[in-house]
Parts: C-alpha cells; sequence; structure tokens
C-alpha cells in the first residue's frame, strides 16, 4: 500500500476538502505517493497543485454513471498512476470513482463517509457497499447510524468509525489577528454555509430574546451561501443590524475563535461538528442543539450546553448564562481544550485511519 488517491469533484471548499487535504498532507509525511483527482473548478485542486500534489482533473455529478467515457478516463488514471488506495467521500463521486476504481483492479476502495443523511435503498447503492467497496468508515457514530437507517441490509459491524482530526498544534501556532467586533459586548461567533441545514435563521429569534433581556451583545456569522440575501433581509426587518452582522467568508478561522466569547451552532444536523472542535482549540464554550453528532463533542454542563433543537428559548438562556459569568466561560473553554487534545489530534487519527485501511476490509459479516 504505497500510491493512494483522494477522490473529490466537488466544486466548492467545504469541510470535506478540508479533511481530504489535511489528510493527504499527513500521508505524504509518512512517506505515501499521495495524488487528487478533482474537479478543475474546486479550489482544492488548486490548493493541491500549489502544495505539489499531482492533480487529475475530472468532474463527476449525479448522472455521470450513465457516462462511459467518465470511467475510462478515471480506469486509464487509476492504471497509470498504480493507484492503491482511492479514498472518497462525496456522494456524487460515489458511483463511477469506486466502480472505475474496481475495474482498474485498485485494491483498497474507501469511503469516507461525512454525510449524516441515509443512504437510499436502491440496488446500485447496495452493491456499492456489499461489492465495491473494501472499507466504510464513518466520521461520527451518529453518522454511521443515520447513514444505514434506510441501507438494512448493511450491517453496522461492518462501517468503522474514525473521527475527524485537527492539526493543534499547527493551528497554535497561526498567528492571531484578533478582530475587533465591538467593544464590551458580549460576542457570539456562528461559522458555516449560509444554507438551511446550519440553521442561522435561528439565530434571528435568538437575538431578538437576548435583545429583550438587553443584553449587549453581538452575533457574528461567519460564511457565504445561499441564504446570504435571505438573512440580510430578515436582520434588517428584524431591526437587529445592530446585533447580527453577516461577516462573510474567512479564512482565518483560527482568529475568528480568538475574538468571539462563545460559539453557538445552531445547525439542523451536523456528520461531525468540525467548526465546534475548531472552537474547542481557542478554549470557547459551545452552546449547540442537541442533535445528531453534537453530543459527540459536546459534554453538557462540561464544555458547553445542548438545548433541544428549536428551542431558542433555552439557547438563548444558556447563551445569557455564559454571558454573565466568566468564570463559567473560561472553566468550560478549558475543558472543551482538553477534550478535543485527548480525543481529535490529527497524527492520531491520522493513525487510526491508516490501521484501518491497512486491514484487508472493514467487513466482519458476510
Amino acid at each position: 500500500m504505497k500510491n493512494i488517491c483522494f477522490l473529490n469533484s466537488t466544486r466548492f471548499w467545504g469541510g470535506g476538502e478540508k479533511i481530504h487535504f489535511d489528510y493527504a498532507i499527513k500521508f505524504r509525511d509518512r512517506g505515501y505517493n499521495v495524488c487528487f483527482a478533482a474537479s478543475k473548478s474546486n479550489p482544492l485542486a488548486e490548493k493541491a497543485s500549489q502544495n505539489s500534489f499531482p492533480v487529475f482533473h475530472v468532474t463527476l455529478k449525479n448522472l455521470s454513471f450513465l457516462n462511459p467515457i467518465k470511467y475510462l478516463r478515471l480506469i486509464r488514471f487509476y492504471k497509470k498512476q498504480n493507484i492503491d488506495v482511492v479514498i472518497i467521500s462525496a456522494s456524487h463521486d460515489t458511483k463511477v470513482g469506486a466502480i472505475a476504481a474496481k475495474m482498474a483492479g485498485v485494491k483498497k476502495i474507501v469511503l469516507y463517509r461525512a454525510l449524516a443523511a441515509p443512504v437510499k435503498n436502491r440496488f446500485l447503492n447496495r452493491h456499492l457497499y456489499k461489492k465495491v467497496f473494501t472499507h466504510v468508515i464513518a466520521n461520527s457514530l451518529e453518522t454511521r447510524r443515520t447513514m444505514l437507517l434506510e441501507l438494512t441490509s448493511i450491517s453496522t459491524d461492518d462501517v468503522a468509525i474514525v473521527y475527524q482530526g485537527l492539526d493543534i498544534q499547527s493551528i497554535d501556532h497561526q498567528n492571531i489577528n484578533r478582530l475587533d467586533f465591538g467593544k464590551d459586548k458580549f460576542i457570539i461567533g456562528n461559522a458555516g454555509r449560509l444554507t438551511r441545514q446550519k440553521g442561522q435563521h435561528h439565530l434571528i429569534d435568538i437575538a431578538k430574546q437576548l435583545k429583550s433581556k438587553n443584553l449587549n451583545f453581538k452575533i457574528i456569522i461567519a460564511g457565504a451561501g445561499e441564504l446570504e440575501s435571505t438573512l440580510k433581509e430578515r436582520i434588517n426587518h428584524e431591526q437587529l443590524t445592530n446585533e447580527v452582522e453577516l461577516m462573510g467568508f474567512t479564512n482565518d478561522v483560527n482568529s475568528f475563535m480568538h475574538s468571539i466569547d462563545v460559539f453557538a451552532l445552531t445547525s439542523e444536523w451536523e456528520g461531525f461538528g468540525y467548526v465546534l472542535a475548531e472552537a474547542m482549540i481557542a478554549s470557547k464554550p459551545l452552546v449547540a442543539f442537541n442533535i445528531t453528532s453534537n453530543p459527540e463533542l459536546i459534554q453538557e454542563g462540561k464544555n458547553g450546553f445542548l438545548p433541544t433543537y428549536g428551542d431558542t428559548k433555552a439557547f438563548s438562556d444558556q447563551l445569557l448564562l455564559l454571558a454573565n459569568d466568566k468564570e463559567l466561560r473560561m472553566k468550560m473553554g478549558i475543558s472543551g481544550r482538553e477534550i478535543v487534545e485527548k480525543r481529535f489530534q490529527l497524527d492520531q487519527i491520522i493513525s487510526d485511519f491508516e490501521k484501518c485501511i491497512k486491514q484487508p476490509t472493514t467487513k466482519v459479516t458476510t
């Protein structure tokens, strides 16, 4: 097992793309030959090229599995590069990418699933999971549980768990540019794509409730997405322009985290709350809805709070409690830092991942 290919044809930069890039760096550091198969328009392809990774340009969509040319191009690429391991995460990459790998004789075909959503119980999916993927790895217990809700013919025992890792040492060495979000204000941070899944509309309701309590606060939302104009309109309509700010996308998440007092996550679901772990590295207390994988990162009352999903009153009450208790914020922040250091160090996660894919398969049932 020497030559590894990360296949990712997604056309934007997100959590999955960051994971592939970070893991590629670490595997290369361990002596593996690593390359990418990525969409030309994907920032991942550009970033990989800038860091001297070979990149094969490929674009895959939901119906690409009907196009034989897509298979042939990938088969030739896999064979030319003598690929031993293909690692795939995005759903639209699995059909062509995995089947082409099988046809090319790739020994290890790995699905690293990060999406906490059911896999549809269709013939092609059953075939992929039973006959094509040699390794199926989920990034959390919740991702494994959710992905198999409909695909009941696959045993949970056949899906390994390897959490996502963060390069804590590298993050700690980054320069911190503290951002001025408002003098003497209690700063509540949120970061993520502006989509329905991330639930930033809840933050507007939370802001209304905090404003009614006369708290001197500001909610800063870092991110971009299709709901930006909708959120702006609602912020204006609710007369919350002084309390809620959309700051746009930021490349400097670490500085953002060090410039807030508490991190609030309002997502409907998370495969693995990577952004929660980033806040924990900065020793920030957390408030997030008690959904999907959030309880795998947040220990209630220790490093944060987990109000019931949709209960914005309870959410705002927890934020108010933290706003009025600096000692509690510091205590929870320290606990969060200890948790992330113990459970999500990238080097240890890479060792776990490497150990997993060195096995012939993750499947233990027939």
